[in-house]
């Protein structure tokens, strides 16, 4: 991060053992890619917020131009979007969760990395 020592890369404690770098140099490391994924999936959660109810508000109106006077066929492929509108609004929350749960993860390695630096 901008404005901290070394230019924001900490040390972890830990040495590099014999599989490790050579020298015996401390693993360098900064949060401030870790904090950039997590705002990334931050993002991505907002972004996706909305999808669910334009997607509804698109199915009402393809609801609303079938109209009464719509055949069997016009019926059968009203069915078939709603199954595929309730399929893309799982996918939509299932992205959403797992971006909000990613940004979460992220942000705890930096917590991590933050503990293993102050041992």
């Amino acid at each position: 991060m901008v404005g901290q020592p070394n230019d924001g890369w900490e040390r972890l404690g830990a040495t590099a053992g014999p599989a490790g770098a050579a020298g015996g140099e401390d693993l360098r490391h900064s949060g401030g890619p870790w904090l950039r994924a997590a705002g990334g999936a931050d993002r991505l959660v907002t972004h996706l917020g909305p999808a669910k109810s334009e997607l509804e508000a698109a199915h009402r109106g393809l609801v609303a131009g079938a109209g009464a006077g719509a055949g069997a066929g016009a019926l059968a492929a009203l069915a078939e979007l709603s199954a595929v509108r309730a399929s893309w609004e799982r996918r939509i929350e299932d992205a959403r969760d797992e971006c909000g749960s990613l940004a979460g993860k992220l942000r705890a390695v930096v917590r991590g990395q933050a503990k293993s630096t102050r041992q």
